[in-house]
């Protein structure tokens, strides 16, 4: 099959190919590790040797790892636990933030009548911290507050310390979807002093099904899937031990090249937006994407007056682009809708693509897929 342009990359990034070679012999290891004769204990090593080196590439300690089949899960597992176990009584959120968390939010409010509340954020997507820090001042509830490091539809990158250090001024836990950053960001999370994050192998060109979150250590976490006692009894089931080798190295390449492939993937953005804002009229650079200062190098979201069937068009010409985020069935996701709310334009009216690079591409398929899409105009 003849190579497609794949811009793709927010929603699931390709394996790396020394990560495919060590995947395929990794299949060759067997014994649940769980077992207590060499073959387990064999896997067991495999799989607190692969925790210690993530945690110390994130530069917290191994025990506040728990793996996970993704970053969904992670979410779950962390969001359920503050509130059955830690008793966390109001979670405040946004309406940018993942379905993950949205979701399993709301679901918590149904079960447990927990008070939810949303911070504003203005018409580019960035979250009004006085806001923030007035529903935690009139709250005096135990509340965890859900923002995402890096939004995955618009590339927003949050103001993470400034969060942190107003939840450490009201003695409330913080929870951060780092699920966009981690790999594409050097994260120290110990100086982020957050109380929770999550992050998936798939997005920083590891394997799918597997995925981890950090809980700062001395917070009571219980498995919300019953069964085996599997990572210390904070999530049952046989761990999938090719996945979790397979993320480790993917983590550990992501960071060694990070500062080239960083600097690379940017410029391909910068020539991105230089030529599309030259030659499309009326085009919008949704959120922060345009800003590279203030957006993640790998995501450009944009739109222009309607254009219909283009991503099915760009398709079949060879380009593989998405409108927003994979878990979105509707054409226009709730973090569109929730941005275009605050302004006069009319969602229905535009069209949108959320462009994202990754290492792989190369500066040739971007000017390919620029003309394919100019030719729309």
């Amino acid at each position: 099959m003849k190579r497609k342009i794949f811009l793709d990359n927010a929603s699931t990034t390709p394996l790396r190919k020394q990560v495919y070679n060590s995947l395929l012999k990794t299949l060759k290891i067997f014994g649940n590790p769980s077992s207590n004769h060499s073959l387990g204990v064999y896997n067991k090593y495999n799989i607190e040797y692969s925790r210690m080196k993530i945690a110390n590439l994130l530069k917290i300690s191994a025990e506040e790892i728990i793996f996970t089949s993704s970053g969904t899960e992670a979410n779950n597992l962390i969001l359920r636990n503050c509130v059955k176990t830690l008793k966390v009584q109001c979670i405040i959120t946004s309406l940018l933030e993942h379905k993950s968390v949205l979701e399993t939010v709301y679901d918590l409010y149904l079960q447990y009548d927990i008070i939810v509340k949303f911070v504003t954020f203005n018409r580019k997507g960035e979250i009004d911290l006085n806001h923030l820090r007035k529903l935690l001042k009139e709250n005096p509830k135990i509340t965890l507050v859900s923002l995402m490091y890096v939004n995955n539809e618009i590339g927003n990158i949050l103001n993470i310390k400034k969060v942190s250090n107003i939840c450490r001024e009201f003695n409330t836990y913080f929870h951060s979807d780092t699920i966009q950053a981690i790999g594409h960001l050097n994260l120290n999370l110990k100086k982020l002093n957050i109380h929770f994050a999550s992050a998936s192998a798939h997005k920083f060109y590891g394997p799918y099904g597997i995925g981890f979150a950090y809980i700062k250590k001395n917070l009571s976490i219980k498995s919300f899937l019953t069964g085996g006692l599997q990572e210390k009894n904070r999530r049952a089931g046989t761990e999938n031990i090719y996945g979790i080798i397979g993320m480790t190295e993917a983590l550990e390449l992501a960071y060694k090249h990070l500062p080239t492939e960083k600097n690379y993937i940017k410029n391909l953005k910068t020539y991105c937006i230089k030529k599309l804002q030259n030659n499309i009229p009326n085009l919008i650079f949704n959120g922060l994407s345009k800003n590279l200062n203030k957006s993640i190098y790998s995501i450009l979201s944009i739109a222009f007056p309607k254009k219909y069937l283009l991503s099915l068009n760009l398709d079949l010409k060879g380009v593989i682009i998405s409108q927003s985020s994979a878990c979105i069935a509707s054409e226009y996701s709730h973090v569109l809708k929730s941005l275009y709310q605050k302004t006069n334009r009319s969602i229905q009216h535009l069209t949108f693509l959320r462009i994202s690079f990754g290492f792989f591409n190369k500066k040739k398929e971007i000017k390919k897929f620029l003309n394919l899409l100019l030719s729309c105009f």
